[in-house]
């Protein structure tokens, strides 16, 4: 990788990374795009494999957050049915 590509991409990094810690969103993103630019001119087939792969992706996310969601419902059900008796046990037990 070139000198510049490097600076570019280090730099928009950093940006990217400073703008979003400090809220400033539209910034951040905008930043990132660059560095994304900058990463995708240098490796065109990985990032070619990766939008390949992109729907593989979504869905094993899409999958995992499914799961989260229903662990989430059977603790929801669990504290319901037993009160809160359950948790103030773990938590002072």
């Amino acid at each position: 990788m070139e000198n510049w590509k490097k600076a570019v991409l280090a730099g928009s990094a950093g940006v990217a990374a400073i703008l979003l810690l400090k809220g400033n969103r539209t910034g951040g993103f905008i930043f990132g795009g660059v560095a994304l630019a900058a990463l995708a001119s240098e490796y065109p087939e990985t990032f070619a494999d990766i939008r390949e792969k992109l729907p593989h992706y979504i869905d094993r996310g899409t999958s995992l957050l499914e799961i989260a969601s229903q662990i989430g419902e059977r603790l929801a059900d669990v504290a319901e049915t037993r009160g809160s008796n359950w948790y103030e046990g773990l938590l002072h037990g």
